[in-house]
C-alpha cells in the first residue's frame, strides 16, 4: 500500500542539544486508508510528535514526509491537503457554528460543502447555536467538521474525545470510521485504551518519548500478553490440585471458590472443560478472560496511565 506518513528518527528536544528529548528517534509509517493511532499516557510525547508532523513545531533531527511533503519546508501546499483537530482547540464564545464553518471554508480555494458538513456530523440543528452554548460532544464534532472543510486526504485527530461521556465518545467514534469509509486517512492520538483498541487498524505505543512496539491491536496482545485465563466458581475442595495437574498450565491462584487457571495454549479452554468432566468438577460459574490493549500498555510501559 501507498505510505502518506513516513517517519524516519524524529526527534525533537527541548532545551538544546543537551536537552530532554521529548521525542526521541521514533520511526513508522501510515498507509493510505488506514485509522493508524498513537496510545501513550499523558507527557508521553503524542502531541509533540504529531505537532512535528503537522509543521507546528520544528524538529531537531530526522526525516518527516506527510503526503510526500517535508511539512517544514512545504508547509502551506501540505496544509491544503491535511485537516488537523488540535488537543486544546478553541473558538471565540459569540460564534455561531454556521459562521465558523463558512469562515474556515473561506481559508480554501476547493472547500467541502460546509452544509453537508453539518448535516453528516449532526449539528444542522445547532447550525445558529453560539460556540458557548454547545455540550462538549458538539463542540468536538465541530472541529472535526472544521479539520474536514478543505476535503483533507489525511486528518489528524489529538485526543477527540478526552472528557467526553461514553454515549458521546461511542456517536463521534462511529463517525470517525465514516472518514476512512470516504477513503480518508486518519491519524489518531489518544491516551484511552479502548479508543485505541475500537478504532485503530494499527497502534504505535509510545512512553516517554519512544515507541516501544507497533502492530494491529490483536498482533499487540498477541505478542505481548499471550496468556490467557479460565475463571472457574466450584465448591469441589479438591479443584485446586486438579486444576494445576491440567498440562501446560502456568499458574493456578484461588480465592475461596473462584479459581484463576492461567496458560498460554490456544486449548487451555479445552483442557480445562476435560478436567471438568474427567474429574466430576460441578462449576457454579465458568468464564474466559481475554487480555486486552491495557494490559499490553501496562506490560510495555510499567505504570499506568499517568496525568
Amino acid at each position: 500500500m501507498t505510505a502518506v506518513i513516513e517517519v524516519t528518527g524524529l526527534t525533537k528536544r527541548y532545551g538544546g542539544r543537551r536537552g530532554q528529548a521529548v521525542v526521541d528517534d521514533i520511526a513508522f509509517h501510515v498507509d493510505a486508508g488506514e485509522i493508524f493511532g498513537i496510545l501513550g499516557p499523558n507527557g508521553a510525547g503524542k502531541t509533540t510528535a504529531v505537532e512535528c508532523m503537522e509543521g507546528l513545531r520544528r524538529r531537531d533531527r530526522g526525516e518527516v514526509r506527510i503526503l510526500g511533503l517535508d511539512p517544514l519546508n512545504d508547509r502551506h501546499r501540505l496544509h491544503q491537503r491535511i485537516g488537523v483537530q488540535l488537543q486544546e482547540s478553541q473558538l471565540q464564545e459569540k460564534l455561531k457554528v454556521r459562521e465558523a464553518l463558512e469562515l474556515y471554508a473561506s481559508f480554501y480555494p476547493n472547500p467541502a460543502d460546509w452544509r453537508e458538513l453539518l448535516e453528516r456530523w449532526g449539528l444542522t440543528g445547532k447550525a445558529d447555536t453560539r460556540f458557548a452554548k454547545l455540550s462538549g460532544g458538539q463542540k468536538q464534532r465541530l472541529f472535526i467538521a472544521l479539520a474536514l472543510i478543505n476535503d483533507p486526504e489525511l486528518v489528524f485527530l489529538d485526543e477527540l474525545t478526552t472528557g467526553l461521556d461514553p454515549q458521546a465518545r461511542r456517536a463521534i467514534w462511529d463517525l470517525v470510521r465514516g472518514i476512512r469509509q470516504r477513503g480518508k486517512t486518519v491519524f489518531l492520538t489518544t491516551h484511552l485504551m479502548e479508543e485505541a483498541e475500537r478504532l485503530c487498524d494499527r497502534v504505535a505505543i509510545i512512553d516517554h518519548g519512544r515507541i516501544v512496539d507497533i502492530g494491529t491491536p490483536a498482533e499487540l496482545v498477541r505478542r505481548n500478553c499471550p496468556e490467557r485465563a479460565v475463571i472457574i466458581i466450584t465448591e469441589d475442595r479438591a479443584a485446586l490440585e486438579r486444576f494445576r495437574a491440567i498440562p501446560r498450565v502456568s499458574s493456578v491462584t484461588c480465592e475461596g471458590s473462584r479459581f484463576t487457571i492461567r496458560g498460554q495454549e490456544d486449548d487451555l479452554v479445552t483442557e480445562v472443560i476435560e478436567c471438568l468432566a474427567e474429574r466430576h468438577i460441578r462449576a457454579i460459574d465458568f468464564r474466559t478472560e481475554h487480555p486486552t490493549l491495557e494490559d499490553v500498555f501496562l506490560k510495555l510501559t510499567g505504570h499506568s496511565i499517568r496525568d
